[in-house]
């Protein structure tokens, strides 16, 4: 990733954490409903139907739930279906949070155990052109009801694990609105941060099927996985009907013919008890007090986890 934290303006939108769901939800825009309910013609080959499953591990209860020592073997375990294109999504880090990120252990334990496998690495950090900067900073204002909930490390941490899947030989990248595009989300008016989400979506959507499309012409990287970084709102295979427009996920999978993975990182110190938290699927199965010394991996759908780290 280029040196953008101090060359360029960076505009984070980062997905809202699962307890911000609610205060943002919306009825999607038709013209971005129809992009996740149809797909372009995709140019990989149909995987085998039958879907390899996490087998390794300790069986721990319903939603296919096992436990492992740690989060490594975890999230490998759940790409046993040998995907092309994985979307990996966190709930941001709260403010005053007092123990390591997703992202950071992210970068830290699981992305060097995907070196040799992953070509590139998209991660939820905007970067507008030159020309708009301005416009950015207008609409990264706009965002300030939800980002002013994130800690203000969590775009810093992004960075870094950009830096770090270099070293590791995947090519890290953002997301790149055209200065029209940021205009959408300036004159959107109260729906600025609704804009953005579905902003985020489009653009995921397009720039990880350019980089499917340019693996499967390269003898170097064919085969080899994309890995989309961000909010967990954007990797959902089954978002509800107010959300749709707000995932990449439905398109994706249907581009590589159902060679996607989602992963959900959970840090259990996050996880509140409000009606956000509580509509999450895995959630009350759950319990911290019986499943908190090892990582825990629900299977939440076809080709849908979600990993809960370790309690620290």
């Amino acid at each position: 990733m280029p040196r953008i934290a101090s060359s360029l303006v960076l505009l984070f939108a980062g997905g809202c954490s699962a307890g911000q769901r609610a205060t943002v939800a919306t009825a999607p825009s038709p013209e971005l409903a129809a992009v996740v309910s149809t797909s372009d013609s995709g140019a990989q080959e149909p995987a085998a139907k039958s879907e390899p499953g996490p087998s390794h591990g300790t069986p721990c209860g319903d939603l296919g739930c096992r436990q492992y020592e740690s989060a490594r073997d975890a999230f490998l375990d759940a790409l046993a279906s040998d995907p092309l294109v994985v979307g990996v999504g966190e709930a941001h880090a709260p403010k005053r949070a007092s123990v390591p990120s997703a992202a950071t252990r992210f970068t830290s334990d699981l992305l060097p155990a995907l070196a040799g496998r992953v070509s590139d690495l998209l991660v939820e950090l905007m970067m507008p052109p030159r020309g708009c900067t301005d416009a950015a900073a207008e609409v990264r204002e706009k965002q300030r009801p939800v980002t002013s909930l994130q800690a203000e490390h969590n775009q810093n941490e992004y960075v870094v694990m950009g830096e770090k899947a270099r070293g590791l030989g995947i090519v890290p990248d953002v997301l790149r609105p055209s200065c029209a595009e940021i205009d959408t989300v300036n004159h959107a008016g109260d729906g600025a941060i609704r804009a953005s989400l579905e902003l985020i979506a489009e653009l995921a959507r397009k720039q990880a099927i350019q980089l499917v499309d340019r693996d499967a012409a390269s003898k170097g990287d064919s085969g080899k996985m994309v890995v989309l970084y961000g909010g967990l709102l954007h990797n959902d295979l089954a978002p509800r009907p107010d959300m749709v427009a707000w995932s990449y996920a439905p398109a994706l999978d249907a581009y590589v013919h159902e060679r996607f993975v989602a992963i959900d990182l959970i840090v259990p110190e996050f996880i509140g008890d409000d009606e956000s938290w509580r509509s999450l699927g895995w959630w009350p199965h759950y319990d911290r007090a019986k499943l908190g010394a090892k990582v825990t991996l629900f299977r939440t759908g076809e080709r849908s986890f979600v990993l809960v780290f370790a309690a620290t």
